[in-house]
């Protein structure tokens, strides 16, 4: 519990007392607005996608690495209750 506690305040904190920067390199920002400006807004639109992706792919994984972590210790769980069982 205490482990946990810890963990919340550290995120709490993080939250709380983020700073403000700037995401995009000089090159790309100047890119998507000289594009913006022309009338193209492709580049800004794909730009934004590659943005998500970065975004969700490590989450994604996580998630499945997760799910898969989860199965297997329901299993491992249910094996050891069965063997507990069988000689108890």
């Amino acid at each position: 519990m205490k482990k946990f506690r810890g963990v919340f305040f550290t995120g709490c904190f993080l939250f709380v007392f983020n700073l403000v920067s700037n995401a995009q390199c000089a090159m790309c920002r100047g890119a998507v607005e000289s594009t913006v400006a022309a009338g193209d807004t492709s580049m800004a639109s794909n730009l934004n996608l590659g943005i998500m992706y970065l975004f969700v792919a490590p989450y994604l994984l996580f998630g499945v690495i997760g799910y898969f972590w989860y199965r297997t210790s329901k299993k491992n769980g249910k094996k050891i209750k069965a063997f507990g069982h069988t000689i108890g």
